[in-house]
């Protein structure tokens, strides 16, 4: 499955202007020019989800974001430049600006707030994340789903969905892989659709369910997938619910650099013992711990300290949140419907069942540890 069948034959615009010209570089843009397209585009889409959360306080940024980044990639007139001039731009904000966003994450989260809400609910959460990641890597392989997408569809499901799904792929030490980048197109896709369905769903189920407000809230934070797609569940149950639902979710989002790290250690181990133990040439080994992944512990431990006022973090929060909120853009520009459509019953299976998998075992979960 390639990112966009209607131009099988042209490789992407970022991999044909890496080339400079033997006669010069006149003819080969450099990065920035080759990039400003796209980034325009991705400030525009920026702004077009602010008004749509403004417009919509129900609707998570984040959420608009990647729908407004995919109507982009179809709307007639829009599309030849997000498929052209814009394609290197917007790639670089997937990547770029979505690791910026991770490692700001880092700041929502400190040591004692983990620790506060008691080792009960932690040890739930972990058993949350793990089933489900584990659950959907073995049946999104037993449905011989292609490339990484088991990999990518299970860490967006069980850890904070698109940025997720980002997180790993950048483990994976295939940078310019084509596949790769659709692979994680779909998994983006899947994981947007789920988690804004769960936005309208799970609200429905409190009461029938039979959970109060903390557990409600609980239940959301472990079952949710995106941050923003939380916020938009909990808040119809009140602020306490918000406020645990929060906690939670913050929990799995500290998971998301255990995860890195053990994906990217699996992957350069796969990739020596493919290479009989020897390093190939012109290849690139992923890094034990990437970079970005280390911004965000440090970003933990300073929040843990204390030291930064409050003004500070409210800065920082929306910084992040704006960074995501473009890098979420440019992911979703990279969805192309009928290869999406084309990709089978098999890659719907698999979200349904996910979803299921891990709001059967995040409630059980929450009714166990309250």
């Amino acid at each position: 499955m390639t990112l966009d069948t209607e131009h099988p034959q042209s490789p992407p615009l970022g991999r044909r202007s890496a080339k400079p010209s033997r006669g010069g570089s006149a003819s080969a843009p450099g990065p920035v020019r080759r990039n400003t397209p796209g980034l325009a585009l991705a400030l525009v889409g920026l702004g077009l989800a602010e008004g749509v959360h403004a417009l919509l306080p129900a609707v998570p940024m984040l959420t608009a974001a990647v729908v407004l980044g995919v109507v982009a990639a179809h709307l007639p007139g829009v599309h030849p430049f997000v498929r052209g001039r814009g394609r290197a731009g917007l790639s670089t904000a997937g990547k770029r600006l979505m690791r910026a966003g991770i490692v700001l994450l880092g700041l929502k989260l400190s040591i004692g707030d983990v620790l506060g809400l008691g080792w009960a609910t932690v040890t739930m959460v972990l058993g949350v994340v793990l089933v489900t990641f584990f659950g959907t890597w073995w049946l999104g392989r037993k449905l011989g789903l292609p490339g990484d997408q088991p990999l990518l569809i299970a860490t967006g499901y069980s850890i904070c969905g698109a940025s997720a799904v980002s997180a790993v792929s950048s483990a994976l030490g295939k940078e310019d892989d084509e596949q790769l980048a659709a692979d994680v197109a779909t998994a983006v896709a899947l994981v947007t659709l789920c988690g804004t369905l769960a936005i309208a769903i799970l609200p429905l189920l409190h009461h029938p369910l039979g959970l109060d407000t903390v557990q409600f809230g609980r239940w959301v934070g472990a079952g949710v997938h995106d941050v923003g797609q939380v916020v938009a569940t909990a808040q119809t149950a009140g602020p306490t619910a918000l406020g645990e639902a929060v906690m939670v979710k913050l929990i799995r989002v500290a998971m998301l650099a255990p995860l890195v790290a053990g994906v990217a250690v699996a992957y350069r181990r796969r990739a020596h013992d493919a290479a009989g133990g020897r390093q190939t040439v012109g290849t690139r080994r992923p890094a034990l711990i990437p970079l970005f992944v280390i911004g965000f512990l440090a970003m933990t431990v300073l929040r843990s300290t204390g030291l930064l006022p409050a003004g500070v973090l409210d800065a920082a929060d929306t910084v992040q949140e704006l960074l995501l909120a473009a890098a979420l853009f440019g992911l979703g520009s990279a969805v192309h419907l009928p290869s999406l459509a084309r990709s089978g019953a098999r890659t719907a299976v698999l979200g349904l069942a996910s979803w299921v998998v891990i709001a059967s075992v995040s409630y059980a979960g929450v009714l166990l540890t309250t």
